[in-house]
C-alpha cells in the first residue's frame, strides 16, 4: 500500500525540495465544459475546434463560471502548518488531512533557504535581501524545531495524549492533506496566491499547480497568458 505522505508520480517540489505538490486524480475536461455550456441546446461534442476555444475564452472573460465547475481536480499537498492555514481559508475546497492520532510518521519541519525582511510600509510584506546574513538564525530556527520535537516526544512517553502534546509542535511543521476543487474555483485561487500580494511560500505552490494542470487545460492557460499572466 503506498504512503499518502509520499508524492505521488505526478508532483511538483518546492520550498527547496522540502514540500511538494501532486496532482491525484482529475474529473473532466476542456470539451466537459465546453458541453455543459451548450447542454441546454442537447449538443455533445467530444473534441474541441476553434469555435469551442472561442466559447471557452468567452466564458472565462464574462465570468460565466458555472460550467467550468464540471472539472475537478484532487491534489496531495506537503507543506507547512502556517501554508495549510492560509490554503484553508479557501472554502470552496474539500480537505482531509493525515491524522497524528493514526499513524507514525516521522515528524518533519520546514526551514528556508534564505529569510526574508519585513517590508517597512506594508504589514503584509516582505523582501529578499541578499546582505542579510541569516545563517545563525536559521540554525536558531533548526535548534527550535529539535527542542519542539524532543519535548513534544517526551510528553507522549510521559502518557499525554496526542492532542494535547501536539499543541507544543510549530508552525513550520509539515503536514499533508488532499485537496479536490473544480477549475472554477481553482483558477480563483490561482489568481489570489500567484500574486505578488501572496505570501512567497504559498505562491511556490499556486506556481506548481498551474505546471500540473497545464497540459490537462491548454486553451484556459492560453487565454490567461493572453491576459498577461504567467503560466
Amino acid at each position: 500500500m503506498e504512503h499518502l505522505n509520499i508524492p505521488p508520480a505526478n508532483h511538483v517540489k518546492v520550498l527547496d525540495g522540502q514540500g511538494w505538490v501532486g496532482l491525484i486524480d482529475h474529473l473532466g475536461s476542456e470539451a466537459t465544459i465546453v458541453n455543459a455550456a451548450r447542454v441546454s441546446f442537447g449538443k455533445l461534442k467530444s473534441e474541441m475546434d476553434a469555435r469551442d476555444v472561442r466559447l471557452l475564452e468567452y466564458l472565462i472573460s464574462n465570468r460565466h463560471t458555472s460550467p467550468l465547475e464540471h472539472m475537478v481536480f484532487t491534489f496531495s499537498v506537503h507543506c507547512p502548518l502556517f501554508v495549510r492555514g492560509q490554503w484553508h481559508r479557501h472554502r470552496t475546497w474539500s480537505y482531509n488531512e493525515i491524522s497524528r492520532r493514526y499513524t507514525e510518521i516521522d515528524l518533519e519541519f520546514y526551514t528556508p533557504g534564505r529569510l526574508r525582511r519585513q517590508s517597512e510600509d506594508n504589514r503584509q510584506a516582505s523582501y529578499s535581501d541578499e546582505t542579510f546574513d541569516d545563517a545563525a538564525l536559521r540554525e536558531e530556527i533548526r535548534e527550535h524545531n529539535r527542542r519542539s520535537l524532543a519535548l513534544y516526544e517526551h510528553l507522549l512517553d510521559s502518557g499525554v495524549c496526542r492532542e494535547q502534546a501536539r499543541g507544543v509542535l510549530p508552525q513550520n511543521m509539515m503536514v499533508t492533506f488532499w485537496g479536490t476543487v473544480d477549475l472554477s474555483n481553482l483558477l480563483h485561487f490561482l489568481e489570489l496566491r500567484d500574486s505578488d500580494h501572496a505570501q512567497s511560500e504559498i505562491r511556490e505552490y499556486a506556481v506548481a499547480i498551474k505546471k500540473l494542470i497545464k497540459p490537462l487545460i491548454p486553451n484556459v492557460a492560453a487565454y490567461w497568458e493572453k491576459q498577461g499572466q504567467v503560466w
